[in-house]
């Protein structure tokens, strides 16, 4: 790369050859992973606990020698920010999170922070000016381990909770978010949502074993898939295991284990991304040898249109009426929770799939079964995700692994993308 300023906009073949240094990537995951390391290899760094002082402080700190201009809103995001030839326009901004699992991975969120600090690395490295800003986030509370709701800063920068709500979340110490905010010196002066941004990116695990299974190296993700969560409670009647005859039992657990079933042939109904799953369930008075008069458990289901979920939905709630008919117990069906399918931007699906074809990597169009900051931005800005494998699909656990090869190579793709779209928007597209 020759020394003088290099433009995003020109010199074509020598930008289409520039890569990260994939081994000070690999570094910085395994530096940052040393605050709230567990003897089992993982990381414990909840937010807004002094720990997530050290990490936001050490990220902060390494964004100020790449010379990024700093930027916090008042519920804890911070932006770092690499000025562009036309500072007017709204950067193309790339990150995730930091914040863990009580016994969460190295991966899971530090892996887009940091693969969007080492593209601005990069950048400075080989002397490259794009026409617009190139910023690096991460974002509060995603995780959602000891404060809700989940993905709680992007969410409140979106505008989908106000910020006076998240404050008021407690943990389950009875602090809350505000005080522990200031505690670590992270409440900032820009009011959430505020900050312009042009375009999003966020690089991440798959959390899943689609990739790892195909042998694939990118996940060009499409959209993230929406959620329904429930409630559900058959309620029949305890009596004695022994004197009563089967045909004159109200047994609760037998009338919800055919609900169970269906939330399985629904999610296989509706093929390919129909997921449902029972994750709890409670049983009254579970005891063995009385008839269970209750039933508590949940249901999950996701699909990647909101029309799909609509069905879903109704399928379960027509086979429940059906159910009550003939059974007789009552059940209850509540929904707990709601989260929209995000579809992606197709332009920043585009530059990924671009991106990863150019670099020569085996990629595939996947979505995303969880939730991510880039679920709130899609509402706002255009917004794409970049998937890498992980281990056995393993995530929120302290074995989570992601190869270096795959990490410099989602970094890769992750350069190349905000780059297009870095020039793109310098030239009006």
């Amino acid at each position: 790369m020759k020394n003088d300023v290099l433009s995003a906009t020109d010199g074509a073949s020598d930008i289409s050859a520039l890569r990260i240094n994939g081994e000070r990537l690999w570094q910085s995951l395994m530096d940052l992973a040393q605050i709230g390391a567990t003897p089992k290899g993982g990381v414990c760094r909840l937010t807004l606990t002094d720990l997530d002082r050290q990490g936001r402080d050490r990220v902060v700190g390494w964004g100020k020698d790449a010379g990024l201009r700093v930027a916090v809103d008042k519920i804890g995001n911070v932006f770092m920010r690499r000025a562009g030839r036309n500072n007017a326009l709204a950067p193309i901004v790339a990150g995730s999170h930091i914040d863990t699992q009580p016994t969460g991975g190295k991966f899971d969120g530090n892996f887009g922070v940091l693969a969007a600090l080492e593209v601005i690395r990069t950048l400075n490295d080989h002397r490259i000016e794009t026409a617009a800003p190139v910023e690096m986030v991460f974002w509060t509370n995603e995780e959602g381990s000891r404060f809700v709701p989940v993905m709680m800063g992007s969410g409140v920068f979106a505008g989908i909770f106000p910020l006076d709500f998240a404050y008021a979340a407690l943990d389950v110490a009875g602090k809350n978010v505000k005080d522990e905010l200031e505690k670590i010196g992270y409440v900032g002066l820009q009011q959430p949502g505020d900050h312009p941004i042009g375009a999003y990116f966020e690089a991440h695990i798959e959390q899943g074993p689609v990739l790892e299974d195909e042998n694939i190296t990118i996940g060009v993700v499409r959209a993230a898939l929406g959620i329904r969560w429930y409630d559900c409670v058959v309620t029949g009647m305890e009596s004695h295991a022994g004197p009563t005859p089967m045909a004159l039992r109200k047994d609760a657990l037998q009338v919800a284990t055919h609900i169970m079933q269906q939330v399985t042939t629904i999610a296989e109904r509706f093929a390919p991304d129909g997921r449902g799953t029972v994750g709890m369930v409670q049983v009254h008075p579970n005891s063995r040898n009385v008839v269970p008069g209750s039933v508590k458990f949940s249901i999950d289901f996701r699909n990647i249109t909101d029309d799909l979920l609509d069905g879903m939905d109704s399928a379960l709630k027509s086979f429940i009426q059906r159910l009550m008919d003939e059974s007789g117990l009552t059940i209850d069906l509540t929904q707990a929770s709601h989260y929209p399918a995000a579809p992606f931007h197709p332009a920043c699906i585009d530059a990924v799939r671009r991106a990863a074809r150019a670099l020569g990597y085996s990629h595939r169009d996947i979505v995303s079964g969880a939730g991510h900051d880039a679920v709130y931005m899609a509402g706002l800005v255009p917004t794409g995700m970049i998937f890498i494998p992980c281990k056995d699909g393993i995530s929120h656990n302290e074995i989570e692994y992601a190869s270096p090869e795959h990490v410099a190579a989602g970094a890769n793709v992750l350069l190349h993308a905000v780059l297009e779209q870095a020039a793109a928007v310098g030239q009006g597209e």
